[in-house]
């Protein structure tokens, strides 16, 4: 079966609606508080996005998008909307260089216990506000052998645009879920055989290379903060190691998707 393509040529059908006006802060479709949709954008993106939980709703693309997606739109119900380039920039408020965007509505919310049920290691993030910073920790995770991410307060929207493309979809793929109750909830990763191991650039702190020697055997939950004020000290005191990166000339700490993936890095390679 081939995708369901549909020409369009006047960017104020309403069929486009799932993509206007991505840049407006008022009407952007994927606010929770709106329409609350999940957009990939660019041909990688939306692969994965089709590979996912999230089920597309509308695409909107270019011809020349459309030929490089024809394996994986193959029994794909959704509408292909394809437009030129001038159409699709008038819809969305830009020029898209990536040519083509998918829409998808939001699955139910999973619970922690089950994105770690099966895991060796997960990602906790507390405080982590910063789309870019989020989507790159996901992009991290994929790479690096990271199970579930787990949120606890003050974290950003992982569904936001921004965050799915620079983790170039994979905040689609790697499954997270969202504490009711924060840092209490850790309980749960403890309860489930977990070492809660809490990053800080705490010269007192264990090293990350000795921390997961220690722990290689053990699941692992890896605790980072956000950039600057990093963890609370209340997620501090529920972790069992604090741990830090070996910082040299004078320098305390680093960007908090780095530091992460130093961290995922080493823990893949203990728990080989």
């Amino acid at each position: 079966m081939t995708a369901n393509v549909i020409d369009v040529a006047d960017p104020a059908d309403p069929r486009l609606d799932d993509f206007r006006d991505l840049n407006s802060v008022d009407r952007r479709p994927d606010l929770p508080s709106g329409k609350g949709l999940v957009i990939a954008e660019g041909v990688l993106v939306v692969q994965r996005m089709l590979a996912s939980r999230f089920r597309p709703r509308a695409m909107l693309g270019t011809d020349r998008r459309l030929g490089e997606l024809a394996d994986d739109l193959a029994g794909v119900n959704a509408p292909y909307y394809r437009v030129d380039a001038d159409v699709m920039a008038a819809v969305v408020g830009f020029h898209l260089n990536r040519g083509v965007l998918a829409s998808a509505s939001r699955p139910p919310e999973l619970t922690v216990p089950q994105v770690i049920d099966g895991a060796r290691t997960v990602a906790v993030l507390e405080g982590v506000n910063d789309h870019e910073n989020l989507g790159s920790i996901f992009r991290n995770a994929a790479g690096l052998g990271i199970d579930a991410v787990v949120f606890g307060m003050g974290c950003a929207d992982p569904l936001y645009r921004r965050a799915v493309r620079v983790s170039m979809g994979h905040a689609l793929l790697v499954p997270y879920a969202w504490t009711a109750a924060w840092p209490h909830d850790l309980h749960i990763l403890r309860d489930n055989g977990f070492r809660l191991l809490a990053m800080t650039p705490d010269p007192a702190a264990r090293t990350l290379s000795d921390a997961m020697t220690e722990t290689a055997e053990h699941k692992v939950a890896i605790l980072v903060g956000a950039e600057g004020p990093g963890l609370t000290e209340r997620a501090m005191r529920a972790s069992d190691i604090r741990v830090r990166v070996p910082m040299s000339r004078g320098t305390d700490s680093l960007n908090v998707a780095t530091a992460a993936a130093l961290a995922f890095y080493d823990r893949s390679r203990s728990a080989l």
